[in-house]
């Protein structure tokens, strides 16, 4: 179960990647302003390192017995609610 929610994970992280780098390229595209590239650029570079930084929650809060909940053995912790997906 959890190796799937970490594939979930990482697809999402990498939509978003693909995302982030597909506006920063029209942005450069559309203007010849340099300030606006520029700011297009970190704009992609803060998106990358949100979604790396969200995949990386997802997949240690995964990993069994790091979550600091006790398990039933099904691989459900006992405590706290997950709502994120």
């Amino acid at each position: 179960m959890q190796a799937g929610k970490d594939a979930a994970a990482a697809a999402k992280a990498g939509m978003e990647k693909t995302k982030a780098n597909v506006q920063e390229k029209t942005e450069k595209m559309t203007t010849i302003d340099p300030l606006k590239k520029e700011m297009a650029t970190e704009k992609k570079e803060d998106t990358v390192a949100a979604a790396e930084m969200d995949k990386r929650a997802a997949k240690a809060q995964h990993e069994p017995g790091k979550h600091g909940g006790a398990t039933t053995g099904t691989g459900y912790g006992t405590t706290g609610t997950n709502t994120t997906f």
